[in-house]
């Protein structure tokens, strides 16, 4: 029996070197505000397995890229 894997792709943080060791504390509160979207989505309008991925994945690209964007121009080499 075949099965179709999607490629979940996340984006990374890239944080400036200024902002190094964050990566992960990052990573951890973004992981717990997109947890606690999710699931109460998910109970409020119930949603299936593919829509909680999905929003689960919209969240933390989203989050992700926001924090990359507002902090890519605080680089030493950018200033």
């Amino acid at each position: 029996m075949a099965t179709c894997q999607q490629q979940i792709t996340l984006q990374p943080l890239d944080l400036p070197y200024e902002f190094e060791g964050l990566e992960g504390l990052l990573q951890t509160d973004l992981k717990a505000i997109v947890t606690v979207l999710t699931q109460r989505a998910g109970e409020r309008l119930l949603l299936t397995r593919r829509e909680t991925q999905q929003l689960r994945r919209e969240l933390w690209n989203n989050l992700a890229q926001a924090i990359n964007t507002t902090v890519e121009p605080l680089s030493a080499d950018r200033r």
